[in-house]
């Protein structure tokens, strides 16, 4: 499968304006075959804490960008939005992975942020979701659930790719790239690690997207910085054929 991350800025906490800045970027994607876009973490607003105000429903505008993309150009469409799904309750922080015939699978961020007090604003989620899509098995994660490995070990067998859209500070650029690659060599998995660039009201990001094989090589890069759209694919007969030679996860214990 083709894959494409899309790097991108962010306007702080507009919605439209991301939707209309991204619509040409995604359409591009599309026209060279791309069967799976991957935007970043609170792609429509930025990793704001001020969740009252840019939470929305489930079916709120931005999950609707996304399944209106990814049903207009017959693919899938991935990224993170803040949703309120329960009235009395924190909204989450939840990563929409929308198909091209009105598929909705959703994984909410386990791991909120505590450094940047989301946890005061957001509420973890409490599942892990695996989506086959034309044979390949990917399981979406959020950001700071990459410094945790028990979000990725105990789905590791039942996975070929993992999805980790971000907004990772510049400042730590190189923690984002090292466990980017531990999670692949560890898991032997793919893993997609898309992340924004641009300054928000506190923080300035790199980007540094990355496509890391099952043997932990990196094989397609964003340049640092910038907004650029990554192509790479997405091989399930390569981490069968890396599990078989290396049959490192059989030692495991849980």
């Amino acid at each position: 499968m083709q894959i494409a991350a899309i790097q991108h800025d962010i306007v702080w906490e507009d919605p439209q304006a991301n939707h209309t800045r991204l619509a040409p970027l995604i359409a591009q994607a599309a026209e060279i075959g791309t069967e799976m876009v991957v935007l970043t973490e609170m792609y429509a607003t930025g990793f704001s804490m001020n969740s009252e105000a840019i939470a929305e429903p489930p079916e709120g505008q931005s999950v609707t960008f996304l399944l209106a993309q990814a049903r207009k150009h017959g693919l899938w469409i991935a990224g993170s939005v803040p949703v309120r799904d329960k009235q009395e309750e924190k909204p989450v922080n939840r990563f929409v992975l929308a198909g091209p015939d009105g598929e909705n699978h959703h994984y909410d961020k386990r791991y909120p942020f505590s450094y940047a007090q989301e946890n005061e604003y957001y509420r973890a989620g409490d599942k892990v979701i695996t989506v086959p899509i034309n044979g390949i098995r990917y399981t979406p994660t959020v950001c700071y659930d990459l410094r945790f490995n028990d979000a990725y070990w105990p789905v590791a067998l039942d996975t070929d790719c993992y999805l980790v859209v971000a907004n990772w500070p510049e400042s730590r650029r190189h923690h984002w790239k090292t466990l980017l690659v531990a999670r692949a060599i560890e898991n032997q998995a793919y893993v997609v690690g898309v992340n924004r660039v641009g300054v928000d009201p506190n923080v300035s990001y790199s980007g540094d997207s990355l496509v890391i094989d099952p043997l932990g090589e990196i094989v397609a890069e964003c340049p640092p910085g910038m907004e650029a759209t990554l192509i790479a694919e997405i091989d399930p007969n390569k981490v069968a054929e890396t599990r078989e030679k290396f049959p490192f996860m059989n030692d495991r214990k849980s």
